[in-house]
């Protein structure tokens, strides 16, 4: 009798328990509904590139962090982000409420363009730049690398590259609260979230390893090859030979920047890193000091030993002799590689060639990085 009355119970309550079940999951998923709904929104705005979404959720300065200027955001910088988003998508893989917590959690897989091959390019970009500015001639201009500067040089990528669309799981965390006893659930932004949206680019930014340091030295050998006559003289310290302003000196710096200019080509070699110090071994070609020497020291010989030098006199030998180290160089065919071992060190930002335009001018002029012509008595 027992048993019945038991059964009887369980008869009762079982479709209780099942309405209870079927209520219970009609909200949780009701609300989990509301909340893919707010995620969507959102997400909808910033893939139909709405400005007032992407400046909602990710800060145009804390791309750069290093950068505090305090500007508004400008027309470029928008641009910049509508390209970085226009084939960006996602998917809501699962969302879970925990209601006594009022909080959400939505599990993503986003779909963005390849943040690190952008990161790797936009690097060597950068170091090309303040290549250049070292390279200008424009001392007075403060060579500062700008947080406009940055985002001129993303623009110019983005314009100009194609990038691959990549996938990248993440997370976004909700938050509810309680309005006219409606539950409103809203996005809780985050650093974290702001690196997901940008497929990591905060991150890969900020990577003191993003480049190699044989990246690095490529990206300082690349840009010398294809300086000018007269950016090259610049960052190679080729006034260091023109220590006044003798026109002989001048056209003795002019003349040896031509011939780099002509001749100038690298293969690298090895790398070793320990730590924060790398050494990487390039083989540098260049013009062949040497013979340009030899062939200088001969005709100077023959002239020295002339009636014409006894009749010139001091400053005429002293112009010949320019005249005809100038010609020697002018006319050199010959070339020479040397195997040539450069220091980079990691500041914690990225590898750098530390004195980068005395080092390769040492390397590029050889024996010639001095003059081998005897300054005037009018010098003296």
């Amino acid at each position: 009798m027992k048993g019945k009355n038991c059964m009887k119970s369980v008869k009762f309550l079982l479709p209780l328990l099942l309405l209870c079940a079927v209520l219970f999951c009609g909200c949780t998923g009701k609300e989990e509904k509301k909340i893919d709904e707010v995620v969507k929104r959102e997400l909808d705005l910033l893939k139909h590139l709405d400005s007032d979404t992407t400046q909602k959720y990710i800060s145009y300065q804390e791309i750069f962090p290093g950068d505090l200027e305090d500007a508004a955001m400008s027309s470029d910088v928008e641009e910049v982000f509508s390209l970085f988003f226009q084939d960006f998508d996602y998917k809501i893989l699962d969302t879970s409420v925990n209601r006594d917590k009022a909080i959400a959690k939505v599990s993503l897989r986003l779909f963005t363009l390849d943040a690190r091959a952008l990161a790797e390019d936009f690097s060597k970009a950068l170091l090309k730049h303040e290549i250049a500015l070292a390279a200008s001639d424009d001392t007075e201009d403060d060579q500062t690398v700008t947080l406009e500067d940055r985002y001129m040089l993303l623009n110019q990528l983005l314009s100009s590259n194609k990038y691959q669309t990549v996938e990248r799981n993440c997370s976004i965390t909700l938050t509810a609260s309680e309005k006219n006893e409606e539950t409103i659930w809203e996005i809780k932004r985050t650093t974290t979230l702001e690196n997901d949206l940008v497929g990591g680019l905060m991150n890969y930014l900020s990577d003191p390893d993003i480049l190699s340091p044989e990246d690095t030295l490529l990206v300082y050998l690349d840009t010398l090859k294809n300086m000018s006559t007269e950016e090259l003289a610049n960052y190679l310290n080729a006034d260091s030979i023109v220590s006044t302003e003798d026109p002989n000196k001048i056209s003795l710096a002019n003349a040896l920047v031509e011939q780099v200019h002509n001749i100038f080509n690298y293969s690298i070699g090895e790398t070793s890193v320990s730590g924060y110090h790398a050494s990487v071994k390039a083989d540098i070609t260049t013009f062949d000091s040497e013979a340009i020497l030899n062939s200088y020291q001969s005709q100077l010989d023959d002239y020295l030993s002339s009636t014409d030098a006894v009749i010139d006199g001091a400053q005429k030998r002293y112009n010949k002799s320019y005249q005809l180290l100038i010609d020697s160089i002018k006319e050199n065919k010959e070339e020479k590689t040397v195997t040539t071992t450069f220091t980079l060190i990691n500041d914690g930002a990225s590898w750098k060639l530390e004195d980068a335009g005395s080092v390769f001018g040492q390397a590029l002029f050889g024996t010639l990085s001095s003059s081998p012509v005897e300054d005037s008595e009018e010098d003296s």
